[in-house]
């Protein structure tokens, strides 16, 4: 701790109205022995001429809005090979506030996503402008049940949806993809980044705003209220799986005169934000947000993969617009701590730059982890279908270190010191979680300073650590 350091904190403390008298919870996990609970805390006076690992403040940065993950086709078809009560128990620890990870703002996808059975959209009726045939039908035999199955375990859980491609008749190659491979029976060029694979003419842009406004009505009549919507999953991506290429001219074109004010005169309540964002060019992104027309009506923006390079610098040339990281680096199918640790670099990058939520990829998927379209990843929960074994993976516990205590809300606090792995935060009941990581393969002996008290602990190799202090 610098002299800076010292002087800031020692302001922060004669500012503080935290009390003197605390009490410690900790919760450790290590890839051996998840979820245990140590008391082996000393508590002792802060000393100003003292060296500390970490400095907790009270400066308050982003508040958050909860953690979460997104709603698949074939995690329910992984969770329907289980019995009744074995399942619920599994929807209990993603989703219960109390006995479970507090999974509390989640993604399900329109239409059909990478590790949906295979490709649909809820309107495969060419030329259907007026969508007359729309429907959900198919979602009420996956997707809609996974979502009210979520919301009986946590019924206050807020849901964000994004297509990751268009009806194929709206796109000019009349397919999913923008690519060929595996065998999808693209056999047209591949798109090109920043091109509009989107039908660019009046008719069309109106019809999928329409597309929009449809779902959301249909959902909410399913009684699953829908809070916010992306326009598109990664418009930058070429891949073999349904997704769609758009420009930012494009974007800014489709969400200003047709989707953001179709929102606003329909679903006023339903926000909207511009994402999700794969790509490094802050330009691209700027274009859309800071658009005269598209920009007021975008309040918040999404970005994964290749976006997490730039979400610092949108935060800072717009420190009030929330950011998310709208989905997580997904992994091989390895479910390993190693997995673990990266995904815990990826959520302290994301929420040290600026974001307010984090959003795992797959929560359940069976044992393989193989998408429709060839591809193995994590999630935070296996189901061995053969023998109907469930394993929850090392990121699982790592998603439940961080979203079971830190709940919507919460404001990031800012830290000082040496530590690069810890996050603190202050909830709405005014206790505060901070969340340290020890990727060394010792044991690690650690200083924490808050307020006017230090907690001493001895940290173990390899383990992710929760501390809940009242």
């Amino acid at each position: 701790m610098n002299i800076k350091h010292l002087i800031l904190f020692t302001f922060l403390m004669a500012m503080s109205s935290w009390t003197q008298a605390i009490e410690v919870q900790w919760i450790y996990s290590t890839e051996s022995a998840p979820w245990q609970e140590n008391n082996n805390i000393q508590v002792t006076p802060f000393l100003q001429d003292q060296v500390y690992d970490a400095i907790i403040t009270r400066y308050k940065e982003q508040k958050m809005l909860g953690f979460g993950g997104c709603f698949g086709e074939l995690g329910w078809d992984a969770l329907k090979t289980l019995n009744k009560r074995e399942r619920k128990h599994v929807l209990n620890h993603l989703f219960s506030t109390t006995e479970g990870a507090n999974l509390s703002f989640c993604r399900t996808p329109i239409g059909a996503n990478d590790f949906a059975r295979d490709y649909y959209s809820l309107n495969d009726h060419d030329g259907d402008f007026e969508m007359k045939h729309f429907s959900v039908k198919r979602d009420k035999k996956g997707l809609i049940p996974y979502i009210k199955a979520a919301l009986q375990v946590n019924p206050h859980m807020r849901l964000w949806a994004c297509p990751w491609t268009p009806p194929t008749w709206m796109k000019t190659n009349h397919h999913y993809a923008t690519k060929s491979g595996n065998g999808n029976g693209y056999t047209g060029p591949d798109m090109v980044h920043g091109q509009d694979q989107f039908i660019m003419q009046d008719n069309y842009l109106a019809a999928y705003a329409n597309y929009f406004s449809r779902y959301l009505t249909a959902y909410k009549k399913e009684g699953i209220p829908i809070s916010m919507v992306m326009f598109q999953n990664e418009p930058y991506t070429i891949n073999i799986w349904p997704n769609c290429s758009w420009s930012p001219q494009g974007t800014a074109r489709f969400l200003g005169n047709y989707l953001g004010p179709l929102l606003k005169q329909q679903h006023p309540g339903v926000e909207l934000w511009h994402g999700t964002m794969n790509t490094d060019h802050v330009d691209e992104v700027l274009y859309v947000v800071d658009h005269p027309v598209a920009g007021k009506y975008i309040t918040g923006g999404g970005f994964q993969w290749e976006g997490r390079d730039i979400v610092g610098k949108i935060h800072r040339l717009h420190p009030d617009m929330p950011l998310m990281c709208s989905e997580n680096e997904c992994g091989d199918g390895s479910n390993d701590w190693d997995s673990a640790e990266r995904t815990f670099a990826s959520i302290k990058h994301y929420i040290d730059n600026g974001a307010s939520t984090y959003m795992y990829f797959n929560m359940v998927l069976k044992h393989g982890g193989t998408s429709s379209w060839g591809w193995k990843q994590n999630s935070l929960v296996v189901v061995d279908i053969a023998t109907h074994q469930v394993t929850y993976t090392p990121e699982y516990y790592l998603m439940e270190h961080m979203s079971r205590y830190v709940m919507p809300g919460a404001y990031k606090l800012k830290t000082m010191g040496n530590d690069q792995s810890m996050l603190a935060f202050r909830n709405p009941d005014s206790s505060t979680v901070v969340i340290v990581a020890n990727k060394s393969q010792h044991d690690r002996d650690m200083s924490i300073a808050l307020c006017d008290q230090v907690l001493k602990v001895t940290l173990q190799s390899k383990s992710f650590n929760t501390f809940i202090i009242r």
